[in-house]
């Protein structure tokens, strides 16, 4: 009677633990979310306190802000994937103020599915991230505070569907998009033209990314349509575990107007280097020039156009895994008097800025 007492035991303790490891399987639900909060101090005292009109992140002088703060719900299995994200902060103010109602407040909201049970292939349909760049809306992913020029003038986000392909080797990403226009949500009124893009990243190693983007379409009503083509590059260089560099180039051209197939061109290029004092301290200097002097892009009403010269430095301090400090000093320079200066305008407009995010 012992021994049947105690083989029934053995197997209801092993049955029990059978369920308990199956139990203990990952949640394909998971919830992140993210804060960023930050002062700019501008030189150039805008009265407005707003800075410069083409700037669309950290964009406010003298107060202490939040730039972006989001929470994201995720669902991920071997074949399905979605995310939803709500956001508020000044990003959110200055970026999506095109867009109608909530959906000022939406920083994803994307479902895929995977077309391959061998390959990893996937659609996907809804709000994204843009495909354009290497910095996004999210600052602890930069290597710099503040955005770059050319960071702030092509799109955060957008919205459409996307086909995209990564190799078995993780080598090669590769995806095509049909948009609803350049940073829209929604599509522009009277504009009846769907917007496209390609994206191609490769990695030949784990110390070099090299992309190259692309954007065809139009973002004005179908009276005024002038088409836009625009390509963006990037390589991002691993030198050794402290050090890296980044070095990118936007070009891209607009027709004049709706009979014409002239064109305006604009382009920008921008070197960030990157070093790591120890695993907590980073520092990074940055260089860049942007020139629309046509004003496809940046508008000014100027002589001369935006053709500016950028330049800045940040120190960042990992106070823990997921809380970052830094701290950053930036300066532009411009051929003509683009930057508002007080009730006047000026040539040029240096400020300081500090933040901290926090991810959870």
């Amino acid at each position: 009677m012992k021994k049947i007492h105690l083989t029934l035991l053995i197997t209801l303790t092993f049955t029990t633990f059978c369920f308990s490891q199956d139990d203990q399987k990952p949640s394909p639900f998971s919830v992140n979310g993210y804060l960023e909060t930050y002062y700019v101090y501008d030189f150039n005292k805008p009265e407005n306190n707003t800075r410069p009109g083409f700037v669309y992140s950290y964009n406010r002088h003298n107060e202490v802000n939040l730039n972006l703060g989001f929470v994201r719900g995720s669902y991920n299995t071997d074949n399905v994937r979605a995310n939803l994200a709500l956001m508020a902060g000044t990003y959110a103010n200055a970026n999506l103020v095109a867009e109608p109602g909530v959906l000022k407040n939406v920083f994803e909201a994307n479902a895929g599915v995977k077309l391959s049970s061998t390959k990893n292939l996937w659609v996907d349909a809804g709000i994204f991230g843009s495909h354009i760049g290497f910095e996004s809306a999210v600052g602890k992913d930069c290597w710099n505070l503040t955005r770059s020029i050319l960071a702030d003038n092509t799109p955060y986000y957008e919205a459409g569907a996307k086909v995209s392909y990564t190799t078995d080797n993780g080598k090669w990403f590769l995806s095509g998009l049909v948009l609803n226009g350049w940073q829209r949500i929604q599509r522009v009124e009277g504009n009846s033209l769907l917007s496209f893009g390609t994206q191609i990243t490769f990695k030949p190693s784990d110390k070099v990314t090299l992309n190259g983007s692309s954007f065809i379409g139009t973002d004005k009503a179908d009276s005024a349509r002038q088409m836009r083509y625009f390509h963006n590059f990037y390589g991002m260089f691993r030198i050794s575990d402290a050090f890296g560099l980044i070095v990118g180039f936007d070009y891209g051209v607009e027709e004049k107007g709706p009979e014409s197939s002239a064109t305006n061109a604009w382009y920008s290029p921008i070197m960030i280097a990157r070093y790591k004092v120890s695993d907590k301290v980073a520092v990074a200097v940055r260089g860049e020039y942007y020139d629309d002097k046509n004003g496809v892009i940046i508008p000014t009403c100027t002589p001369n156009g935006f053709r500016t010269i950028g330049v800045s430095a940040n120190f960042d301090y990992q106070i823990s895994p997921n809380a970052l400090w830094r701290v950053e000093v930036r300066s532009f320079s411009s051929k003509d008097e683009v930057f508002v200066e007080g009730t006047g305008s000026s040539k040029n407009n240096t400020f300081v800025a500090t933040s901290l995010a926090v991810s959870f």
